[in-house]
């Protein structure tokens, strides 16, 4: 692995010293990210932020920030369309989700999922999926789960233009199959989560997510690699990290997962404003003569 400089291990700032107007995230450049920018950064050795997002407004505000990544997650059925699982996400779903946030954005790379059912089939339904969130979407890349069993889908689409990102370890489609737990604890489990990582890698994937898994395997992972690791909960040896935004700015209600580390309390700002709103319109108090128009 790339070994970095004093400069680089420490905090954005440093890494932006180290880099220059190349930094994902503080760099100058305003022009849209591409993949090939990320396999530089997995190069530099610098760490880098990716955030999911599902609308316009939304990805606009992090596009400002500088968020380098986003994703256009099926984690959007959980947030955003009231289902209880990813699993009954669509592609026109995905499709309409996945344009808006290209449309709020400038900088951004943006990946678009694909969802349950839209590349299982095999290569060729992968990229008849793919293909739409490129054309109709705009999307820089796609992202699909599964390592060895997905390896001929990923390879299709890499042959055909298309930049994939992987996604292994726990991958929530398959809920039904395996539930919401740690992946690669055990020898077994371990050398099968090392396998697929390097399937992947092989078939050309860009970049690969692991979910839920054990930081240490995390990190031997990310040593393995020539390509980037983005982690979500697998510890802080990974080369990137995502978290689902509206588990990172507190509108998520209950128990949140351990990983996560929430930067607001957007439920209770959200929730006090629309209170204070109806209690204006009950007491009368709103609208007021400099709200009316004459």
């Amino acid at each position: 692995m790339t070994q970095l400089s004093a400069a680089q291990k420490q905090p954005a700032e440093g890494a932006l010293k180290a880099t220059g107007s190349k930094a994902l995230y503080g760099g100058k450049s305003t022009r849209r990210i591409t993949v090939r920018d990320i396999t530089a950064a997995k190069e530099r050795g610098e760490k880098w932020p990716m955030l999911t997002a599902y609308d316009a407004m939304t990805a606009s505000v992090f596009d400002e920030a500088g968020i380098p990544v986003m994703l256009v997650g099926d984690s959007a059925g959980n947030c955003h369309l009231g289902y209880e699982t990813t699993v009954p996400v669509t592609m026109d779903e995905m499709t309409m989700l996945s344009a808006a946030v290209v449309r709020g954005t400038s900088r951004a790379l943006i990946v678009g999922d694909l969802p349950f059912g839209s590349y299982q089939e095999g290569p060729v339904q992968a990229l008849r999926s793919a293909t739409r969130l490129v054309k109709e979407a705009g999307v820089g890349a796609v992202k699909l789960e599964g390592g060895e069993r997905s390896h001929r889908q990923i390879e299709l689409l890499v042959e055909s233009g298309i930049p994939v990102m992987a996604h292994i370890g726990l991958t929530p489609q398959s809920v039904n199959a395996m539930g919401y737990r740690v992946q690669g604890r055990g020898e077994e489990a371990a050398h099968q989560l090392l396998r697929d990582a390097k399937a992947v890698q092989d078939a050309g994937a860009f970049a690969v997510v692991l979910e839920l898994v054990p930081a240490e395997l995390a990190a031997e992972v990310t040593r393995t690699l020539h390509i980037p690791t983005v982690g979500i909960g697998a510890g802080a040896e990974t080369d990137a990290q995502v978290l689902v935004w509206t588990d990172m700015l507190g509108l998520t209600g209950g128990r949140m997962p351990k990983f996560v580390k929430q930067y607001a309390d957007l439920r209770r700002v959200m929730g006090d404003a629309a209170k204070a709103f109806a209690e204006d319109v009950v007491g009368g108090t709103f609208p007021l003569e400099e709200h009316s128009v004459h």
